[in-house]
């Protein structure tokens, strides 16, 4: 008869090897969740009954001569208001005219253009250069 002792395995478990397991698998879920397509779900979306419409943006240039210029035309100031007043009125709300004018392009003919845009309901914007020389 065999009485010695059986040495018996050790009965703790190493967390070395499961923190390095749970890491690679925090790892791979994190990438896959960033690849993949949140659009994979077919999905029959809600209808709205009036439509929205875009802003009607008109844009005037104004050269340094003085010169009015909206889509390529050259105007007046007394033409501008017979010019831009179809694009106001298809969308009186939210239209707006933006001023593109020259530095040395003096104050009132902008102003001018203004004013047309508050006679007609317009928004007015004036568009300039971000860089500072």
């Amino acid at each position: 008869m065999d009485l010695r002792r059986r040495l018996k395995g050790h009965q703790e478990l190493h967390a070395g090897a499961l923190n390095d397991i749970l890491f690679i698998l925090l790892f791979f879920f994190l990438i896959v969740s960033t690849l993949a397509n949140p659009n994979v779900i077919k999905l029959s979306q809600p209808k709205a009954k009036s439509d929205t419409k875009a802003k009607q943006t008109v844009i005037v240039n104004i050269k340094p001569t003085g010169e009015y210029i909206i889509n390529g035309k050259q105007v007046t100031i007394e033409e501008m208001t017979a010019f831009i007043q179809p694009y106001v009125q298809k969308d009186s709300t939210q239209a707006t005219i933006a001023i593109n004018a020259d530095k040395t392009v003096p104050l009132e003919n902008v102003v001018a253009v203004m004013r047309v845009a508050r006679d007609l309901g317009a928004r007015s914007t004036l568009l300039v250069d971000t860089k500072l020389k």
